[in-house]
């Protein structure tokens, strides 16, 4: 697919797997037919670079996070703008959808906001990482968020409350990236110390920690057999019976 004139920061699909949201340093959002390869919609109203895309449980709206330090809600049918979140000192680098696309979770430096979608809002301000938050993602039912910082920590937090429930301790490097399984019990995260580490989310302790690449993100599959770790080139897929 080509059609930007610049780097691309971000990619992700819609919920049916028919089209494909790409944003860029070139300020703007294509939508892409994934059968046909055409483009659908170019969007455009960020006035810097787009750090991050992401479509909502329903494909019905696609937000957006950009380096002009705004989020930018928009119809996915009509390619027009819905509302523009503003609130931030620094730009969000990444966005997260709750489960039932409810809530929006946002990071940017050591804050994190949770988003109401429907009134375009924030519901509340995270405050528990020391240093940049590099990651964040929703557990299955919604109701607990994980995030990973550049403090070497990931928190656990209440999404109701707004508290941090755990905060976990085993890198000895940043954390790029983090995933929970499909059943919410297991949490795996990967470092700048080419660590992998998974985690019992209700105790709050390691079970297993993995090496063998330099990795960049992590992902578990849906049956929540095993997990994919990417980053050296390489992909490498893991059976988490036996490691």
């Amino acid at each position: 697919l080509k059609g930007h004139t610049d780097m691309v920061l971000s990619v992700a699909f819609s919920p049916d797997g028919k089209t494909l949201a790409s944003g860029s340093f070139d300020k703007t959002i294509i939508l892409w037919d994934i059968e046909t390869g055409s483009t659908i919609k170019i969007l455009k109203k960020h006035t810097d670079y787009i750090s991050s895309v992401a479509f909502s449980p329903d494909g019905k709206t696609l937000v957006s996070a950009g380096f002009d330090d705004v989020i930018i809600l928009w119809d996915v049918a009509t390619g027009s703008d819905i509302k523009t979140l503003k609130g931030y000192t620094f730009y969000a680098k990444s966005i997260a959808f709750s489960p039932e696309g409810k809530i929006m979770a946002s990071e940017s430096y050591d804050t994190i906001v949770l988003w109401d979608i429907a009134a375009g809002s924030s519901i509340k301000t995270l405050k528990g990482h020391n240093e940049w938050v590099s990651a964040i993602t929703f557990n299955p039912d919604g109701k607990i968020l994980a995030s990973g910082g550049w403090d070497n920590t990931i928190n656990i937090w209440d999404v109701v409350s707004g508290n941090t429930i755990k905060k976990l301790k085993g890198h000895t490097s940043w954390v790029k990236s983090v995933a929970f399984s499909p059943d919410g019990k297991t949490l795996v995260s990967v470092g700048q110390d080419n660590a992998i580490i998974l985690w019992d989310v209700a105790a709050g302790s390691a079970i297993k920690t993995l090496k063998g690449h330099w990795v960049k993100s992590v992902a578990f599959s849906p049956d929540g057999r095993s997990i994919a770790s990417g980053g050296d080139y390489n992909i490498t897929l893991w059976d988490i019976t036996t490691w």
